[in-house]
């Protein structure tokens, strides 16, 4: 009897195998041989799910998009709810966090994010998506500067700007740089930033 295969279950398969080789390789390396071999699958087994390269990169980047998403809408509701300006600011740091490399899974996707981000600078088929996550952290960003400038005024968009500057640094040092740029460092930093914006520095 033929084996019944998932396709949402093997499309997630051939995405993480995609994961594994730009994190380890890079983007260019990640070729529709390269992934079915690193999922253990026939390149045929691949072409199956996904035309071409293009349609496997724009799921891969659109799957990552996803993923961290998913994490920040289980925050953001609690965020918005809360009344206490320590206690926001604390729901604002964790939910920044997530993105942030301060574990080895948020590092995998970073990497991985910046790889997609990078590729999307020649890459029209990608560009889309990149600004798409670029406007996404943008929005978010100045959601949580509306919320924590409970004490005094600040200008908004350059507190934006400012914080999500923040957030692009680090990440881009955390990746490239871990061991200067330490998880702790970053956390610690992060933290000091958003009590400057409460009025607690």
């Amino acid at each position: 009897m033929p084996k019944v295969v998932d396709p949402e279950a093997r499309r997630d398969e051939v995405v993480d195998a995609v994961f594994r080789v730009v994190r380890r390789a890079g983007f260019e390396h990640a070729s529709l041989r390269n992934v079915a071999e690193e999922a253990g699958l026939a390149i045929g087994s691949v072409r199956h799910y996904f035309d071409s390269h293009t349609d496997l990169m724009v799921f891969a980047m659109r799957a990552s998009l996803d993923r961290v998403a998913a994490r920040l809408m289980e925050r953001v509701g609690p965020l918005l709810a809360e009344q206490d300006r320590d206690a926001r600011a604390e729901g604002a740091e964790r939910m920044l966090s997530e993105l942030l490399p301060l574990d080895d899974q948020r590092r995998d996707e970073t990497t991985v994010w910046l790889a997609f981000a990078t590729a999307a600078r020649t890459r029209p088929e990608l560009e889309p998506l990149a600004r798409e996550s670029y406007d996404g952290m943008r929005t978010l960003v100045r959601r949580i500067v509306d919320g924590l400038a409970m004490r005094r005024p600040l200008d908004a968009e350059l507190e934006t700007e400012r914080l999500a500057a923040l957030i692009d640094g680090l990440t881009l040092e955390g990746v490239l740089r871990p061991d200067r740029m330490t998880p702790e460092l970053m956390a610690r930093t992060l933290h000091h930033h958003l009590r400057t914006l409460t009025g607690h520095p």
